[in-house]
């Protein structure tokens, strides 16, 4: 909540951009052109009238650039077998003391999306997951490759959530 910020601090338009800046989903809604700006107000709980707050959120929205996405060319699969590497093993993903590799009783299973991926794949990849309840255990991009670690009985899943993922990108708001 920006209650710190007094009308004397500054504008209101320059006190709704910062509140709104505050909530990434609320910048990618109106990036998208579906907000209802009087609801938008009220959740921003501003001190100042509610209408002219959501009309600063319309002048705002008109200078945000469009919400755009992009299919990303790459190839998707699954690896079942996934579980901790061994000391000799070369692992498959490796985040802080955490790395899994293929071999044994691993009752992991890894997605696998290789071709045109960067970080904002991975995000997105992320959040489709998070919509439909999988909750990776471990997450890397790099190199062409996208790694998604999931439990085995995800798999299925979450294949076909990388794959939605992955269909539709969003666009970096500063292309």
């Amino acid at each position: 909540m920006l209650s710190q910020y007094t009308p004397s601090d500054m504008s209101l338009a320059a006190r709704t951009r910062r509140a709104v800046e505050e909530h990434p989903f609320l910048v990618t809604a109106l990036r998208a052109g579906v907000v209802n700006y009087t609801a938008a107000a009220r959740f921003l709980d501003l001190e100042g009238d509610t209408d002219a707050v959501a009309t600063a959120l319309r002048r705002y929205a008109e200078e945000l650039p469009a919400y755009e996405t992009s299919a990303r060319d790459v190839r998707v699969r699954m690896e079942s077998g996934v579980g901790p590497a061994d000391g000799g093993d070369e692992p498959l993903l490796s985040v802080g003391g955490a790395a899994f590799g293929f071999g044994g009783d691993g009752d992991r299973t890894a997605i696998l999306a290789t071709g045109t991926v960067d970080p904002p794949a991975l995000a997105e990849t992320l959040r489709v997951l998070a919509l439909e309840d999988i909750a990776p255990t471990a997450a890397a991009v790099g190199a062409d490759t996208l790694v998604v670690v999931v439990d085995r009985l995800d798999g299925a899943n979450a294949v076909r959530a990388v794959e939605a993922a992955l269909e539709s990108v969003p666009s970096p708001a500063d292309e």
